[in-house]
């Protein structure tokens, strides 16, 4: 067994292999009490691997923006435990939980969540600027390149497309270099075009940067660009597909009936 700074127990990770960016551990989310209590996960047990991108389908109501909130310290669980490399987020506290949010992890929202008064450069470097860290001015220009926001760092949210505005979402998530970057249907208020565009860059994050990243999406495009597809039905983990194709999501969806 092995424990992290904090004392806290973890599950032993097998000898020879590379301990997961994040993980779940029968981790359970109910919402209500009595009669009219839901669950929306169901003591799942997963594995996000390091360096690779990890995508969770399901149908509606399967739980699979529950699990990414959890993960991400963004909710909390009714049992069980999440972790994020070697610390379990429900042993923080409200303000160890808020730093390692900002420092350890970045998020892309589907409504992307930029602030209107600021310009494209600084909703990317504000959270670095919030938490009073020292810019990579180096690793920020190879981002901002990356996602072709060059000429657009002057532009406030209003003045950019939707495509612009994640891209935007996307370089803000890289900046500070987290362990893990998690997204919440990064591609849904796209058009085709700018969402190959987002998944061409969180793609290039994992295999040019080594980057971790985890996305929730609905599209079997999409998550045919991932390593591995998780899905979940009814709060529980049904099955996992390796090396995907869109074809062979679209088949393990219909079985779902997603």
């Amino acid at each position: 067994m092995r424990t992290n700074p904090l004392g806290t127990t973890l599950p032993a990770t097998p000898t020879g292999t590379t301990p997961p960016a994040a993980r779940a551990v029968r981790a359970t989310k109910r919402y209500g009490s009595g009669d009219t209590a839901v669950t929306a996960l169901d003591a799942v047990d997963l594995d996000i691997a390091a360096g690779r991108m990890t995508a969770i389908m399901g149908p509606s109501g399967s739980g699979k923006s529950t699990l990414l909130h959890c993960l991400a310290g963004l909710d909390s669980l009714t049992d069980g435990a999440v972790y994020i490399g070697d610390t379990e987020l429900g042993s923080l506290s409200e303000r160890a939980l808020t730093r390692l949010r900002r420092d350890r992890v970045g998020f892309v929202f589907q409504a992307f969540n930029l602030v209107p008064t600021l310009t494209a450069g600084e909703n990317i470097t504000l959270p670095l600027d919030l938490a009073g860290r020292r810019r990579d001015a180096g690793w920020i220009e190879r981002v901002v390149a990356a996602c072709g926001l060059d000429e657009r760092l002057g532009h406030r949210p209003t003045e950019l497309s939707g495509g612009q505005q994640q891209r935007v979402a996307v370089a803000r998530a890289l900046a500070s270099r987290p362990e893990v970057v998690f997204a919440d249907e990064p591609t849904g208020n796209l058009d085709s075009n700018s969402g190959a565009a987002v998944l061409d860059l969180l793609r290039a994050a994992v295999d040019d940067h080594g980057q971790t990243i985890v996305m929730v999406t609905h599209d079997a495009v999409a998550a045919a660009r991932a390593d591995t597809v998780c899905f979940l039905a009814d709060g529980r983990i049904v099955d996992v597909l390796d090396s995907p194709s869109a074809d062979r999501v679209l088949d393990h969806m219909k079985l779902l009936g997603g």
